[in-house]
């Protein structure tokens, strides 16, 4: 029974897999790079929504009547 495939191992000659690992080491950095990026502008995004829902509530909380005012003597 004949082998479908040949069983011969070729190697790359060294500048070839040296340029191989290079260009490899760089695009995984450069999509490491853009990974951070993109959840660094995903975090600012939220950051800047919960911000300025926390703005509004201290708007409405500002013209709440101030009860524990009203406990301690205080009425403004």
């Amino acid at each position: 029974m004949s082998e479908p495939f040949p069983q011969h191992i070729v190697p790359l000659p060294q500048a070839e897999v040296e340029e191989l690992l290079i260009v490899h080491q760089f695009s995984f950095e450069f999509y490491d790079e853009v990974r951070y990026r993109t959840a660094l502008e995903a975090h600012c995004q939220w950051y800047e929504q919960v911000a300025a829902q926390h703005r509004q509530e201290l708007e409405a909380m500002r013209h709440d009547i101030n009860l524990f005012g009203w406990f301690s003597g205080r009425h403004n």
